[in-house]
């Protein structure tokens, strides 16, 4: 059985026709992939140009039969906020959990076993330093759960989320890279200040991240 994971989007978009940056893009559309085909992820409190543009990136692989196929769950952007969405599929507030690094109790398999049935991020958790912009949700009075004491980037969060409550794996079985430097070449690297699930030695990036953070060192460099 899946789950419904909502990204409440909290960045300060603009009304322009590319409101969403190219990373955040690379993360929410890594989230779809992480949660797998069986569950949905909700980006919620979007601008009406973010809502198209994730709409426009999303097509082509989202239609239900193309994102079973693929292995990925299906995504839907929404203006509306998650109260609305809630109120608009008939879900209770204590079954909506707020992944929150301030928690007292820390996420566990058993939260997926008929606990909860929508998890809630705060989008995007991953400032350096942290903003605590899940304070924002905090206060609507969601029940909550943390995910260890080290901040990830939202798409990690979501993916760490999916393989406790659906693979039941507890958070100290899950393999991590922490603060990982990212080496582009024999003289250029970026160290990143977050955790990350580990895929072999190395962290586990959405797709295109990589050559992205080269792009952007290579723009810092431009006069």
């Amino acid at each position: 059985m899946g789950f419904n994971y909502v990204i409440e989007h909290m960045e300060e978009d603009e009304e322009t026709s590319k409101a969403i940056p190219p990373w955040v893009e690379l993360e929410y559309a890594h989230m779809h992939t992480f949660a797998g085909p069986d569950s949905q992820v909700h980006f919620t409190h979007l601008s009406r140009a973010s809502s198209d543009s994730l709409s426009i990136a999303f097509a082509q692989s989202d239609t239900d039969s193309a994102a079973a196929a693929s292995g990925k769950a299906k995504a839907v952007c929404h203006s509306a906020g998650v109260h609305e969405l809630m109120k608009d599929r008939g879900v209770p507030l204590s079954k909506v959990c707020l992944l929150d690094p301030k928690a007292e109790k820390a996420l566990s398999p058993e939260d997926g076993d008929g606990e909860f049935e929508w998890f809630l991020f705060g989008g995007i958790l991953g400032d350096d330093p942290p903003r605590d912009r899940t304070s924002e949700l905090r206060v609507l009075g969601f029940p909550n759960r943390h995910l260890g004491p080290v901040q990830m980037t939202t798409d990690t969060a979501l993916g760490v989320t999916k393989l406790v409550v659906q693979d039941k794996k507890r958070l100290d079985e899950i393999p991590y890279v922490e603060f990982p430097t990212i080496h582009f070449n024999s003289k250029e690297s970026v160290e990143m200040p977050f955790r990350y699930i580990a895929n072999g030695s190395e962290p586990l990036l959405p797709p295109g991240m990589k050559e992205l953070l080269h792009e952007d060192l290579n723009k810092s460099f431009d006069f």
